[in-house]
């Protein structure tokens, strides 16, 4: 497939095909789209070298979701091993069961990258720790073999209920906010937890240990999904729940927050998730099982402007981060259904990109904090599609691509829509999806096995 856009990358995704039963087995070789053939007794396997890194780990029990934790290791990093940090709920079977999970993920290791391959002209290029490099003369272990292997810290915390959404705010990410199943949202603050696991202090001790939030919220009458920090206020925060009801909470001298009657009414029923403008500090956006999107102005307490964007549930949205992009909203629909829309001219029926390739209920949406036309969506298909919205097919290429390749099927497939960068499979019951914030390029998903770790290699 040949793209063109404001910058060119290698194929998304490739895989290996291999008949399960025939003897002798054959040798795996890339599928190509639409230039390959699937036969009936062949299956796709994933090619571990379209992946930059990829580490797994599991917390005991599912999480539903989770928040990547901004700290002080750099602002932007590229070279490798990573040290990372995340808070995630649990969803067990009992409610006393429930935990948050204040975690540290170290020696992440990953493939070495020429300098060149650096977006954002960066000119370091990134070191190589992978077990499995190829260019290694010799296999003697190094002196201390352990350091190579990454690493999981944690600390937890008992919470009540299942956790439906966990937040951590960007100026103090210590200060956490979790929604519980119950019907209530806490305010915790996990400074000790995230000390114990950076220092690794308090080896010893227990790692679970009871713990109480700075505040519980009860003005809720029912439980929800939707919160979020302010990105330009700290301290200001929203949450919605399934009554239809959104609470703003104003922060107070004391580590508290003032949420009294003050709420914001507007939508018929559930809502599903809140994003605040990156650049108007009190402007935020909401979406709705109602099928629609409200733009609020804090000021008013009322919508703005109310949207029907999807023909179903909209589950989630994301508001675009970077200067240069603010005016992007990318919003996630129960039929699979996924569009993207410019804030400037936002009406029904406007949306400037709309792409129906999941086959299940979007779970999670993110525009990438790095590459203003990324984004990253999460699906029920179980599959975790990363997009570039600004690529465009281009005809001259693909025919100059076919004729090279001597093959007349070598045009990429209709199916296949050009902006689609890579697809991520192997987790069942995928939930959410984030990108560091500060790692270029690497992402982290929950699902019901367990959470992934991972750099595609064209990103």
């Amino acid at each position: 497939m040949a793209r063109t856009g404001k910058k060119r990358r290698p194929a998304a995704v490739r895989r290996n095909v291999a008949a399960p039963s025939a003897p002798p087995a054959p040798v795996p070789k890339v599928w190509r789209p639409g230039v390959d053939t699937l036969e009936k007794d062949e299956e796709l396997q994933f090619d571990p070298s379209t992946y930059d890194c990829l580490h797994a780990f599991h917390l005991g029990w599912p999480c539903l979701s989770f928040d990547i934790v901004r700290d002080t290791l750099g602002a932007l990093r590229h070279e490798f091993p990573h040290t990372m940090f995340c808070v995630a709920g649990t969803q067990a079977d009992a409610s006393t069961s429930n935990t948050i999970a204040i975690v540290k993920l170290s020696n992440l290791t990953g493939k070495k990258r020429s300098p060149n391959a650096v977006s954002n002209d960066e000119s370091g290029s990134e070191s190589d720790d992978s077990e499995d490099e190829q260019d290694q003369e010799t296999p003697t272990p190094a002196p201390d073999e352990s350091s190579k292997i990454p690493k999981l810290e944690e600390r937890m915390v008992p919470h009540q209920g299942c956790v439906n959404r966990i937040r951590s705010m960007p100026q103090q990410p210590h200060i956490v906010a979790s929604w519980s199943a119950e019907g209530f949202v806490q305010m915790w603050d996990f400074s000790s937890q995230l000390n114990a696991v950076a220092t690794n202090n308090d080896a010893g001790s227990s790692k679970r240990t009871s713990h109480p939030p700075l505040q519980i919220c009860k003005a809720h009458k029912d439980e929800g999904f939707a919160m979020d920090w302010s990105p330009m206020t700290p301290g200001r925060f929203l949450s919605g729940d399934c009554k239809g009801v959104i609470h703003f909470w104003e922060p107070m001298p004391g580590g508290r927050w003032n949420v009294g009657n003050a709420h914001c009414l507007g939508h018929s029923r559930s809502v599903e998730d809140l994003q605040w403008s990156p650049s108007e500090e009190n402007v935020f956006a909401s979406c709705s099982v109602d099928k629609t999107i409200g733009i609020w102005d804090l000021r008013s307490r009322r919508k703005e402007l109310s949207v029907k964007a999807h023909d179903t549930d909209v589950n989630v949205i994301s508001w675009n981060k970077n200067k240069s992009a603010s005016c992007l909203l990318a919003s996630g629909s129960d039929n699979g259904v996924f569009r993207v829309w410019d804030l400037r001219a936002f009406k029904e029926d406007s949306a400037v990109a709309h792409f129906t390739h999941h086959s299940s209920y979007i779970t999670s949406i993110e525009w990438s904090p790095h590459e203003e036309s990324t984004l990253a969506v999460a699906s029920a298909d179980n599959q975790l599609t990363i997009w570039d919205v600004a690529l465009e097919r281009d005809t001259e290429e693909e025919a100059q691509y076919q004729m090279e390749l001597g093959q007349e099927q070598a045009a990429a497939p209709e199916n296949l829509p050009a902006q689609l960068l890579f697809v991520h499979q192997g987790q069942k019951d995928m939930k959410e999806v984030h990108w560091h914030p500060q790692i270029h390029g690497l992402l982290v998903s929950t699902a019901g096995d367990g959470f992934n770790v991972f750099r595609p290699c064209n990103l």
